[in-house]
Parts: C-alpha cells; structure tokens; sequence
C-alpha cells in the first residue's frame, strides 16, 4: 500500500496541536497536491521537499501525490511541515520503512539542499510531544529550545539524510541539549540613590504583585526604578518559566533558552500600538502583555500612548489573559503580568518642583492627566510621586541603599506567607477573599471609609487599598492589618489624593 503516515505538530497560540501528515501515492500524471487548509508557505513545501529529496540521492516518485494535514478544519502555516512531508514521501514509496516513524515526531523547514531550518514554537510542540509520550526530531538550531521539555527526548539533525539514516539504524543523532544558564542582567537596586519612598513601593509592590505608576520630573529617577522591580520578585518557578518561554517561542521573535528562566521585562515604546501591545496579525501573535508574562511590562511616558492602545490592556489587567479573535481563527494568550508606569506631572514635567519653573496652567495640567482614563487608573494599586533629588544625595561617596537581594528575601517571605494563606499573590486575590483576608479593625473601618468618601473613589480602588494592605502587614509580619499599615496604603494613591486624610 502506497501510504504512510507521519506525526507533526502544528502552531496554535501557545499550544501545539496533533497534526497526521498523510502521503499517497497513486497513478495518474506526475503531481503534488497539500491538502487540510494549508497557507501559502506550506503549498510552496512541495517543491522545496522536490528538491531536497533529489539532492538527498533518493528518488522522487513519478507518481500523484496527495498529502493531507490531518485535521483538515486547523489551519497550517509556515515551513515546519516540510520535513514530515518528505518523510511520508520516502515512506509511502518504500525508501524508508514505515514501521520506524510510529515513535516520532518531526519539525523543520527544508532548505533546497536537504539542510534543515530552524521554526519557531519549537518549546510548545515539544512539551506536547513529551505528553504524548514520543520522541522529537528537530533541526540542530531548534535543539536547545526542545531541551528545555526535560520530561521527554528530543533529538538533532542537521540534514535530511540524517534522519533517514537515523530511522534506519545506521547513524544516532545527537540528544537536544540545554545550553548552561547564563548569568543575570537585571541591574540592582543599590544603584537607586536617594527615593526612600519610591524604593519602599517598589518593595511593597514585588511582595504583593501589584501595579504601580511612578509620577516625577524629567531625570528623576522612575526608569531607573522600574528596571529594577525583576531583580526584587521571586525566582520564577520551572512551571512559570516555561510558560513565559512558551509565549517567547511562538512570538517570531525568538528565545534565549540561556535565560529561560529569568523574568521578562519588556518596556515599549510610546508608539507601538493597540495591536503591537495585546497581539493580533491574520495569524495571531502574542503582544507585550503577553511577552511579559509572569514578568514585568514598563510603559514610559504614560500621557503621551495613544489612548486607544492603553484601554485594551484594561481586561488583562483584570483577567490575566488575552483573546485575540480574527476571521479565520482565535487565539488566547496568557497575560498575567505586573505594570510599572511612569509619567511627569504636567507637559512641561515640573509642576510642583521647588524651582518653580513649571508654566502649565491648570487647564493644561486636567487635560494632560485625562489623557490616562479613570478606568485605567483605578486598576493601578501603587501612586507614588518621585521628587527631583538634591545633588548632594548624588555624589559618588553617598550611601548607597539596599541591594536587590536583601530586599528580595524580604519580599519572598511576604509572597509565602501569602502563598500558604489563598496559594496566589495579594493582588490577584478576588473580591470574597479581600473580604476574608483583609478585614479591619472599626476604627481603621472608619479611616477607610472617610479616605473613600473623600476622594469619591470606586468599589474596586477601595478593595486595591486593602490588598496593598494586606501586603503591607505581610511585610511586617503581622497577622492582622494595623492602622500603620492601612494609612501607608491610602498614602500610595497620590494620583486620587485631593487633601490630607485625618485619622
């Protein structure tokens, strides 16, 4: 029988579904036909198959040839079904036997020669393969980011005939190896001189999770700060990184498996899109909210995005997860991510600094903070105001503040207590739990209620308030929240803030 049938897998947001590449061979004039909603790079595959095949020494079959990917309602795209294309071709004309592709799975692009070329989403289908209970064979470029699913067997070839040679025992190829973990580059926090305060939110929003906006003059200080908000979170568990590798891996942009387990940060620049910043494309790609996952994203700037690309990172804010919905397909990407902001007070970015030199009127000042919607602001836990330092507090002998492992410990036995109590972070906690976890004493009840009252703010800033709280307390150490740790909270929302809060 003139058919064989060879395992692949296709790219599908972040996951790697089973694709059966089915080869044919029957009478009738010499042709190729692809079949099961195959895009144009996968129709071009015939002829690079054609070619790569003869220089190979095998023979091409004179025949018609039907390959079918398998399910035909899946789109496929892009030059990964080239090399299981090819092996069916050799199976299904008795070149190869067919028995010995039962136990594999194939990935790579065909060059004319027979060479194999890396794809991307190499680290989806791998760990899919691994649960399948296969082994994989990728190029020899790929072999890393395949490594990296250390519960299955992944293999390397540099050639087409490598692999033939592979399945017919006359030649082992190479196990995919990891490549040794690089060092970190994240900068420390003692390199932030001065900003007590700015640095103590940074530390109580690494602990709890939450989302912060830095609001200072020009040269202030806030990138430096935001920058180093990675080096203060915990170390990503295996789990954690693979799902940020993932997301890396299919992006088209590539992945670093030296670095896999680092936390990403990502800081956009001003112009990029509403697209640029969830996903999209007729064949949908993660955006940056995704690309930080488990991670940092830092937007510099604030007022000066386009309004239209802030509001779409309201939902996955909320949500964790992104939905990006075209004609022909969908695809959901994780976006559980923790937003650092940073914006100048006014246009000119000295309103309120004791030089006196701002020139913005008020009218000016309303417009220029409106540009960032009410919406929006609500969902950041954090406002905190970064003032110019004095220049003495910059010499090169002035003393250096904490370094980011002293405060990362800190902030790791916050995130276990937190852990143990709900199993996730403070700021991801939901409405009945911040009810549960974050109950305060009457007086402080009554602190709070006058803090919303006055600065009319909405039911969700009042259950952010008490999840920084929360976090606050577990800084400490302290069962309970205190009303040190409540007042500390209200005075992190400088943006809302329009008077002094008496106790």
């Amino acid at each position: 029988m003139s058919l064989a049938l060879v395992h692949s897998r296709a790219r599908a947001g972040v996951s790697a579904p089973p694709v059966r590449v089915e080869v044919h061979l029957s009478g009738g004039l010499p042709q190729t036909h692809i079949v099961g909603l195959p895009e144009a790079a996968v129709r071009e595959s015939r002829d690079r198959v054609r070619a790569a095949i003869l220089c190979a020494q095998f023979e091409f079959p004179a025949r018609r040839i039907t390959v079918n990917l398998a399910p035909a309602d899946l789109p496929k795209d892009g030059g990964r079904f080239d090399l299981p294309i090819a092996l069916g071709i050799l199976a299904a004309s008795g070149q190869i036997r067919r028995e010995t592709l039962a136990d594999y799975e194939f990935l790579g692009e065909l060059g004319l020669t027979g060479e194999l070329r890396t794809v991307d989403g190499v680290l989806p289908a791998a760990l899919a393969v691994a649960a399948a209970g296969r082994k994989l064979i990728v190029p020899t470029g790929s072999g890393a980011e395949a490594a990296l699913a250390r519960q299955g067997e992944a293999f390397t070839a540099r050639t087409l005939l490598e692999v033939c040679a592979a399945l017919e025992g006359r030649k082992e190829l190479p196990a995919a190896l990891a490549p040794p973990p690089q060092p970190s580059t994240i900068p420390d926090l003692s390199d932030v001189r001065g900003q007590a305060h700015a640095r103590r939110a940074l530390e109580v929003a690494a602990a709890g999770n939450h989302h912060l906006l830095f609001i200072g003059p020009p040269g202030c200080g806030k990138t430096l700060l935001a920058s180093r908000l990675p080096g203060l979170l915990p170390e990503a568990s295996e789990a954690e990184a693979l799902e940020s590798a993932a997301i890396a891996s299919v992006s088209g942009r590539g992945l670093d498996p030296a670095r896999w387990r680092q936390r990403p940060y990502r800081a956009p620049h001003h112009t990029a899109s509403a697209v640029a910043l969830v996903g999209g494309g007729a064949q949908p790609r993660p955006g940056e909210v995704s690309l930080a996952h488990h991670g940092v994203l830092f937007l510099d700037e604030l007022p000066e995005w386009d309004r239209r690309a802030l509001e779409v990172l309201r939902e996955p804010l909320e949500s964790g997860t992104v939905t990006v919905s075209r004609a022909a397909r969908s695809a959901e990407f994780p976006a559980r991510f923790q937003l650092v902001a940073a914006m100048n007070p006014c246009p000119c970015g000295w309103a309120g600094d004791p030089s006196g030199r701002c020139r913005c009127n008020p009218d000016l000042i309303r417009r220029y903070r409106g540009r960032i919607s009410g919406p929006l602001m609500d969902r950041i836990d954090l406002h905190v105001e970064v003032p110019r330092l004095p220049p003495h507090e910059l010499r090169p002998d002035a003393a250096e503040g904490e370094c980011s492992a002293t405060v990362q410990a800190r902030v790791v036995r916050a995130r276990a207590r937190q852990l143990a109590r709900t199993g996730k972070p403070n700021a991801q906690i939901g409405q009945s739990e911040t009810m549960a976890h974050c109950r305060l004493q009457p007086r402080d009840q009554a602190l709070l209620e006058r803090a919303i009252e006055r600065l009319q703010l909405s039911a969700r800033s009042m259950h952010r308030i008490l999840r920084v709280a929360r976090t606050i307390a577990d800084l400490a150490g302290s069962d309970g929240i205190a009303t040190a740790h409540l007042t500390e909270a209200l005075g992190y929302r400088s943006a809302d803030r329009g008077g002094k809060i008496a106790p």
